[in-house]
């Protein structure tokens, strides 16, 4: 018989799961990695309305995606364009940028899959004599261990010919020349830690749900247990 056992701290770390996983899937999805050095938005279509100039703007670069200002010659206006430079993976910037995608999506998969068997750890609380919370948490430790290492291995890129386009020829590995982080790289940052935050706080949520006043529920005959 299935028992449907919540705790505070069971749901807190099903909650903590699920936004980790979102948090690295949108960061590594997103153009804003690097904010590159401002460039002049000089009016291409000899319109004098506008005054010859625009106000100055600053592209972004992602390990494969990057938005740019496009020009729209009938209307006269300006228009961020994002997508992916890179058609296929061998064409992204960096060997280094290939080998953080790989740690990253390898991470980012894990955690996912966590994150959906976080919800169902509500009603099944172990496999094959297994703790799912302590497996949960042993895999969300390995995935914060590819979140580190793809990291680790992003600013070495920095010195490629695409990062260059954007940041300037000072631009090297772990150098970060004209460009600075954008907010991609932070929520990365703060993905990782909390996921091995999450790691550790899954011990708690095995221990909530396997405490002594659940088990008093269970044997009195209740399938649906809530405890703050």
């Amino acid at each position: 018989m299935c028992h449907v056992i919540v705790t505070c701290r069971s749901m807190l770390w099903t909650l903590l799961s699920i936004v980790v996983a979102f948090a690295e899937l949108i960061a590594f999805m997103s153009a804003d990695w690097l904010i590159g050095k401002a460039k002049p938005s000089s009016s291409e279509d000899g319109d004098n309305r506008t005054g010859g100039m625009q106000e100055p703007y600053r592209p972004t670069l992602g390990i494969y995606w990057r938005c740019i200002r496009v020009s729209h010659m009938q209307l006269s206006r300006r228009d961020k364009l994002c997508g992916p430079y890179a058609e296929s993976f061998s064409e992204i910037a960096s060997g280094f940028w290939q080998a953080t995608a790989i740690f990253l999506a390898m991470g980012i998969v894990i955690l996912c899959t966590v994150a959906l068997v976080s919800v169902f750890t509500m009603c099944v609380q172990s496999i094959m004599k297994k703790s799912i919370f302590n497996v949960c948490g042993l895999l969300q430790g390995i995935a914060g261990l590819f979140l580190i290492l793809g990291l680790i291995l992003y600013p070495a890129g920095w010195g490629c010919t695409k990062a260059r386009n954007y940041c300037g020829d000072y631009a090297s590995a772990y150098k970060l020349g004209d460009c600075s982080l954008g907010w991609a790289f932070y929520t990365a940052i703060g993905g990782t830690v909390l996921t091995f935050i999450c790691a550790v706080f899954s011990a708690q949520a095995e221990i909530a749900t396997s405490s002594d006043k659940v088990q008093e529920e269970i044997e009195e005959g209740k399938n649906l247990i809530c405890l703050l």
